[in-house]
């Protein structure tokens, strides 16, 4: 009898150690900070398994305290770590959020060096991705080292011939490199997914003027969801659009909440549900992680988005 495994999504970036400000405004004027951690594709990662799916993390952190305490968490969060490298010679990334009253905010990275800078194409063994039913690129990890552009072509070349879907959120930084570098790497990168997962002004920005339509016939992307923060979410595959409206909550802080919607909506995907489904779920995850300070402090489990998006009563005593 064939035993039923949960699905397995894996993903390839950096992890930070990030402070939060304990209190709103520029930084310069914030007198203390709390310690957590962060960045895209471990927050994707963390999602993914707080909705009851198995994540790979592939990566490289510092030798050090502060590597430690990622390493520790992502093992914590159930992530399986065994494609995740340490280096003694280049430190762990950090970054300093500063919030607005409006819960956005801007982020300060230190992250040059960065310890991806160890993790080369030669150290992708092939195997990696066994038994993995999806693989998600952010453009985060495009943007930090350019030989990540290399290894990230090679992943998705492996999810190919073993026909892994393949989901692709820009996650434009351009603290980290220009429109253009951006759009140069991304055109590679196009052709060979199934979903991509973009912000309604990154897709302006990276597309200049074309239409969904017209994105969609060049690179036949399968679904292109676009967010819109406060208004929802739109899904377009070849044939249709689906529009879903967002949750009206009061924004803490906005920083993962994109990370979250990639979570619930790549879940949705793997398990068959229709569009419609998973727009809902994908809203309700990232609504809920506007309501709390952290980038993944506020991310959901199952029951927790199910209770959020009203499938299920909340029972507190």
């Amino acid at each position: 009898m064939k035993i039923l495994r949960n699905k397995r999504i894996a993903t390839i970036g950096d992890a930070m150690v990030v402070f939060n400000p304990s209190k709103t405004g520029p930084l310069r004027f914030v007198p203390s900070f709390e310690r957590a951690v962060g960045g895209a594709e471990l927050n994707f990662a963390i999602g993914v398994t707080r909705l009851d799916m198995e994540a790979k993390w592939i990566s490289c952190i510092g030798d050090d305290e502060f590597g430690k305490l990622i390493y520790n968490f992502a093992r914590g969060e159930g992530i399986d770590v065994s494609h995740v490298l340490r280096t003694p010679h280049i430190p762990t990334s950090i970054y300093f959020k500063e919030i607005r009253e409006d819960g956005a905010g801007k982020s300060f990275y230190y992250r040059n060096p960065s310890p991806l800078l160890e993790l080369t194409e030669d150290r992708i063994d092939e195997s990696v991705l066994d038994d993995v039913d999806l693989l998600h690129i952010s453009g985060v990890y495009l943007a930090v080292c350019e030989h990540n552009i290399e290894v990230a072509l090679k992943l998705i070349a492996l999810a190919q011939a073993k026909n892994i879907p393949i989901s692709f959120d820009p996650n434009l930084r351009l603290k980290l490199w220009t429109i253009e570098d951006a759009r140069a790497v991304y055109e590679k990168v196009y052709p060979s997914i199934n979903l991509l997962l973009t912000g309604q002004d990154e897709f302006e920005l990276l597309f200049e003027g074309r239409t969904v339509k017209d994105v969609q016939e060049c690179y036949k992307i399968d679904e292109i969801i676009v967010k819109k923060g406060e208004q929802g979410a739109t899904v377009y595959t070849a044939t249709e659009q689906y529009d879903r409206k967002a949750f009206s909550i009061r924004a803490i802080d906005t920083v993962g909440a994109g990370d979250a919607f990639d979570a619930a909506y790549v879940y949705s995907y793997l398990n068959g549900d229709d569009i419609g489904e998973r727009l809902r779920l994908a809203n309700g995850a990232g609504a809920l992680v506007a309501t709390i300070k952290g980038d993944n402090e506020g991310l959901p489990s199952l029951q927790e988005l199910r209770q959020f998006i009203g499938d299920e009563k909340l029972i507190e005593r």
